[in-house]
């Protein structure tokens, strides 16, 4: 299923995507999509409605992130060798895990905004995957068990803060509307293969990220099975899992957002993001 939340800040629905593209309001059978629905339970039960029988939604509607209030935002790092490179940074040995502010997080085209301090915008095509069920010690063979889903993330990065402030990243990655995602949350049987979808990010109708996830160093599964160690991860737990090459600290010389800039972003089976970038 493509699952996805409409309406304005605030007041958004919940709402699927049925076979003719058609939105589908689904708020008689979930309240929302949060850590408190997003589960393997409610899922079966979605699975055997009719959509086509629900009312429709205007598809003109404000798209909203595709999951809210979740307990955990995670990052990782510099997961693809190139992207690393690009930055100046050894390819990492084990996963650079970090924290992103689950207040950070908008919809997949509403605006992204330059704070007033901001000097070093950035922007981070990846794609997030979302917990299904409460994953601990999950072996990686069996990790795909506790994926409920996958969509876009833009890890929008202010490197200033991120790199010169001293500390660790999370302040670098976690400003109001640094956190884009979706349209849609789309549950895994939806996905051929994970191991091979493209990413791409254009800003001005310019491509400035390509890659592919065949290119990820630590993969899905392995992410999953390697967090789980250390930390339970739990329903709705989001995990956004690393950028290809093209970010604009990468550039010789570095080019960084500015006020009116248009990023498109774009992952095969998960829908574009349209995003403006305005000054605060």
């Amino acid at each position: 299923m493509k699952l996805l939340r409409l309406g304005n800040v605030g007041q958004e629905i919940p709402a699927a995507i049925d076979k003719n593209g058609k939105y589908r309001n689904l708020s008689s059978h979930l309240k929302d999509l949060n850590p408190e629905t997003i589960n393997f339970e409610n899922l079966e039960k979605l699975k055997g409605i009719n959509l086509e029988s629900l009312e429709e939604i205007d598809q003109s509607s404000r798209i909203g992130s595709c999951i809210t209030k979740p307990g955990n935002f995670f990052a990782i790092g510099l997961n693809y060798t190139e992207h690393a490179k690009e930055t100046g940074a050894e390819p990492p040995k084990n996963p650079v895990l970090f924290n992103k502010s689950v207040h950070c997080i908008v919809g997949p085209n509403d605006n992204v905004v330059i704070p007033k301090s901001s000097k070093k915008l950035d922007h981070e095509v990846e794609i997030a995957f979302v917990i299904g069920k409460k994953a601990k010690r999950v072996l990686e063979k069996d990790a795909q068990d506790y994926i409920f889903g996958y969509c876009i993330c833009n890890d929008v990065s202010e490197r200033e803060w991120q790199k010169e402030k001293g500390g660790q990243w999370v302040k670098g990655k976690s400003g109001d509307t640094f956190g884009p995602l979706g349209p849609y949350l789309v549950t895994k049987d939806e996905i051929k293969d994970i191991g091979s979808m493209n990413l791409s990010l254009d800003v001005n109708g310019n491509r400035h990220q390509t890659g592919n996830t065949n290119q990820m160093i630590f993969d899905f599964s392995f992410l999953v099975a390697h967090i789980s160690s250390f930390i339970t991860l739990m329903p709705g737990d989001i995990v956004t899992t690393g950028t290809p090459p093209g970010v604009g600290l990468g550039m010789n010389p570095p080019v960084f957002l500015k006020d009116g800039d248009k990023m498109k972003l774009s992952v095969d089976n998960l829908g574009i993001q349209n995003i403006k970038v305005i000054n605060e």
